[in-house]
């Protein structure tokens, strides 16, 4: 049996940005705050000096341990699942500040189509442009109602950027300004200009100036060392939950991590969630923690998953369409593809940079193009990206060459700073037959069903990337590359889970039944259980996802205060936006 701990106030399950901005908000609300963290815990003192490439790119250190928990995969409902075993193929954060810590950086914000997406694309082309089986849907909240939100991350996180020349409006400008215009970026934004559109700098987490945040927590500024993706910043430098919000929650004394508390269940009494059920994966004890309002701030495979085993809400069923737990999973898995371009008389220091020091152009995201006429909805976005490669990952060559040999070795050396690579991140839409469900088959340590993710690739995804491809052959030879080499499109997805955007599960909107969460991520089936996290997405837009759900924390965390604050009850909006109380 459990061991039965004290009830708290709110309990929060994960510490990346989502669990850190509701703990840092409800603790400075002066409310008691647990977060249970299934890592280990973490401060910026403990990536001093751990510019290691193999320990944390090649053996992934930061990264979720796939031999005790994982996900099974298949690119088709009718084949059977596998386990994702190689962190080759899958790479999900653990530790204290989650995949928040070794993120690159990049922080967009979605577009108002994307919030309203249904809606505006059928009074632009008729319901009949959206393909039989795609299940578009508005989020239940617009771009305006968000923009608050969305400023309050950027200032928390001290983003660094320029307004998109084509991007929605702002209530304020980026607290920072841009990152450094490198030789390489210089090249893509004169090509951009030169061919009509519209390059601006990518607004990024890797701060350029010092700077101390709304709530006094001091993020250092950058030292383009290259190791951002992957690795946690030395420097201090990033923006992230251990530099901004896990401080902030300390510090008022209303707020406990604990580290290495696996949580296996949401206890639910049919109406609301009472606690939780966690393993302390140190001792092995198992505890129960009853909580006033709980939390699931985790990843989006984690917190369906905890759904899913604590048969809270109705299963997504993809053969009827009913239920809403594991619907809509979306992937940003195409978007890895881009062009590469090689210079044979020039060259470029690649080896240094920022995991978002960038440019890229908007001209094609959204529904900025008119769709009459095109095979595909939505958009992506043109980007150059200078990670600074690192010598064990990167050995680009142009294709047809050997992979052993004289002629391998020569063009290893010679095309080692003399390579460029443009990508076109796509907005990723739903299908019926694209969900999350628990495994029939497959078990994790604790004996409980994995996650089972089905993800297709459908005409809709492959005719949007051919489309960007093209742009990004186009702009790579206005850069006046000799070389061009643009990336070929898979047939079915191969069942990697590299890049991090993962999306859906728990999706937003304002009915029922078609949605889990209302537009304060709080469930309609348990007023006091909110679900942060990217897995409200009901869509993908073309741009990374950490800006969003930043945002969407914010607003969850004004829900939940409302409803302490007031006893109870489901919130719903009232013309401006905000929220008000109905009792359920």
């Amino acid at each position: 049996m459990p061991t039965q701990l004290d009830k708290v106030e709110v309990l929060v399950v994960g510490s990346g940005w989502a669990g850190g901005i509701v703990s840092a908000e409800m603790a400075k609300a002066g409310h008691e705050v647990v977060c249970l963290e299934r890592g280990e815990e973490k401060s910026i003192d403990d990536y001093i000096h751990v510019k290691d490439e193999l320990r944390f790119s090649t053996r992934y250190e930061m990264m979720q341990n796939l031999s005790k928990e994982t996900i099974t995969s298949r690119h088709k409902r009718d084949i059977t699942a596998l386990p994702v075993r190689t962190q080759d193929d899958m790479i999900v954060g653990n530790d204290e500040g989650g995949g928040s810590v070794h993120w690159s950086g990049a922080t967009f914000r979605f577009l108002p189509y994307d919030f309203e997406i249904y809606s505006q694309t059928v009074d632009r082309y008729g319901e009949e442009k959206i393909p039989e089986g795609m299940t578009l849907q508005d989020w239940g909240i617009t771009y305006d109602e968000l923009e608050e939100y969305y400023d309050r991350y950027e200032k928390t996180a001290g983003i660094s950027g320029e307004p998109s020349p084509l991007g929605p409006d702002r209530s304020d400008e980026y607290p920072n300004p841009p990152m450094v215009e490198t030789r390489n970026i210089r090249l893509f934004n004169e090509a951009a200009d030169n061919l009509g559109y519209h390059p601006y700098m990518m607004p990024s987490a890797n701060i350029t100036e010092n700077y101390e945040n709304p709530d006094g927590q001091f993020i250092a500024q950058c030292q383009y060392c290259a190791f951002c993706n992957a690795y946690g910043c030395d420097y201090g430098a990033k923006g992230d939950p251990l530099v901004t919000v896990l401080p902030a929650a300390q510090e008022t004394g209303n707020f406990e991590l604990r580290a290495r508390a696996h949580v296996t269940r949401v206890n639910y009494d049919g109406e609301q969630a009472t606690g939780v059920v966690y393993v302390d994966t140190t001792t092995g004890q198992e505890y129960e923690q009853p909580a006033d309002v709980v939390v699931l701030a985790g990843f989006t495979f984690t917190n369906t998953r905890l759904l899913l085993l604590s048969e809270i809400g109705t299963p997504y069923n993809p053969e009827t369409g009913e239920g809403v737990i594991g619907k809509n999973f979306t992937i940003h898995s195409l978007s890895k593809l881009g062009a590469r371009g090689f210079f044979n008389d020039d060259k470029f220091n690649i080896y240094m940079g920022a995991g978002a020091l960038g440019a890229c152009f908007d001209d094609f995201s959204g529904d900025y193009v008119d769709h009459t006429d095109l095979d595909f909805l939505h958009g992506g976005e043109v980007e150059i990206r200078q990670y600074g490669e690192r010598p064990i990952e990167s050995n680009n060559i142009p294709e047809g060459t050997p992979n052993w040999g004289r002629e391998f070795k020569e063009n290893s050396l010679f095309y080692a700073n003399r390579n460029l690579y443009l990508m076109f991140q796509v907005g990723t839409l739903p299908w019926s037959f694209n969900y999350m469900d628990l495994d029939p088959t497959y078990t994790d340590i604790y004996g409980d069903p994995l996650l089972r993710v089905t993800n297709e690739y459908t005409d809709q995804d492959r005719n949007l990337m051919r489309y960007g491809l093209e742009i990004c052959e186009e702009v790579m030879e206005e850069m006046d590359a000799d070389i061009i080499d643009v990336d070929e499109i898979p047939e079915n997805f191969d069942n990697v889970y590299t890049g991090g955007h993962y999306a859906g599960g728990v999706i937003m909107g304002d009915d029922p039944d078609t949605s889990a969460v209302n537009s304060y991520l709080q469930m309609w089936d348990a007023e006091n259980l909110f679900v942060v996290g990217a897995s409200a997405f009901p869509h993908f837009g073309n741009y990374n996802p950490t800006g969003t759900v930043g945002a969407l924390a914010y607003r969850a965390a004004e829900g939940i205060e409302q409803y302490l604050d007031n006893g109870g009850g489901l919130l719903v909006k009232e013309k401006n936006g905000r929220a008000e109380q109905r009792k359920a």
